[in-house]
């Protein structure tokens, strides 16, 4: 059976949706939790035109986990007969041709909130982590787990 062959090609969102609002409320909340305490001067030095070092790494923080909600809500994975590929905070992409490990990671009765994920090994020893949301792409990647295991034997 060859792995070329038998891989459809898709593309579907990396993360539910369950996940992506869990992760917009997470951040709102905190936004929301700073904003009161800023408001409050609890997070201002002297003035609220002088902010505190402490602001300004608390407003960076709140920056970097803006970034992740965005990449969580434009993450895409594909997968055709010759490459899986993830767009996210950084781009992943692994030819299926390279691939000689790979396993499919997830929490039975919870795809809904924990994305599944396919853990893969190059034959250069490099790992990558794909993540999937939806049942055709966590079918695909059942399909290239049971190509490789066959063709590792």
């Amino acid at each position: 059976m060859s792995t070329e062959s038998s891989l459809p090609s898709l593309s579907s969102p990396a993360f539910s949706r369950p996940f992506k609002l869990l992760a917009l409320l997470l951040v709102t909340a905190i936004a929301s939790w700073m904003y009161q305490l800023w408001s409050t001067g609890m997070l201002a030095a002297n003035s609220t035109l002088a902010p505190s070092n402490g602001l300004i790494w608390l407003l960076s923080g709140l920056a970097l986990m803006l970034y992740t909600l965005i990449a969580f809500y434009t993450s895409k994975t594909s997968i055709s007969a010759t490459h899986i590929k993830q767009t996210w905070i950084w781009d992943k992409e692994v030819a299926v041709s390279e691939l000689v490990y790979a396993k499919l990671i997830r929490v039975r009765g919870l795809d809904w909130l924990i994305a599944p994920r396919l853990y893969v090994r190059t034959m250069m020893g490099k790992f990558h982590v794909f993540y999937a949301a939806e049942k055709p792409m966590i079918h695909a990647f059942e399909k290239l787990v049971a190509s490789i295991n066959q063709r590792s034997l």
